[in-house]
């Protein structure tokens, strides 16, 4: 069986395919799809950007489809940069300028008051109109250094408290346990294996 997770994000698909672990699920990638044409993420919010996604590409390849639109909202930034978090420092999407102009942004900000949250929406849609959103959250401090090797994103500069971690410390267990996409996709996962059921 067949899904697209609608990302050229192999650290997204690395993740989804963790948690469909032991399901006979293959997990496919825009990058297997070269064709399909570039998605306009023109929505507001972080749920209608995943819905544009999941249907343009569900309809371009005929394919179960999942899309995730995610990002970091920063409390004493009025929720930015949100919906804007893969391109916070503008075009070419880079990782290192989008940190580097956050920690610009909270320069001054004292530490109690750099809460924020990753946050993830993704939207399920098959080819029978089907259409399912999941949600997941999580809340941490946003510190004012790169700390950790690994994750992508913003995940160096978002401390765990109660972990005393950042995202980018947390192994990938860690992580799939913890993290916002985490928390979505495996509200997905029973929702994905039923509608996969019943295609077949």
């Amino acid at each position: 069986m067949q899904v697209l997770l609608a990302t050229a994000n192999q650290g997204k698909v690395r993740e989804l395919e963790e948690m469909l672990n032991g399901k006979d699920i293959n997990v496919l990638s825009l990058t297997d799809f070269p064709d399909l044409p570039d998605i306009e993420e023109n929505g507001e919010t972080f749920a209608e950007n995943a819905m544009i996604k999941a249907r343009t590409a569900a309809s371009f390849t005929g394919l179960v489809t999942l899309a995730d639109d995610s990002g970091l909202e920063v409390d004493a930034l009025q929720g930015a940069p949100g919906v804007y978090s893969a391109r916070y420092a503008g075009l070419p999407k880079d990782d290192e300028r989008n940190i580097d102009k956050l920690l610009a942004e909270l320069q001054g900000v004292s530490e109690k008051e750099r809460t924020g949250r990753f946050r993830c929406c993704l939207a399920i849609i098959s080819p029978d109109g089907t259409e399912i959103l999941t949600e997941g959250s999580v809340e941490g401090l946003i510190l004012g250094h790169r700390k950790g090797e690994g994750g992508f994103g913003y995940d160096p500069v978002f401390y765990l408290p109660e972990l005393n971690k950042t995202m980018a410390e947390l192994s990938l267990e860690e992580k799939n346990i913890l993290s916002h996409r985490a928390q979505a996709f495996r509200k997905a996962v029973p929702v994905l294996t039923e509608i996969l059921k019943n295609e077949n």
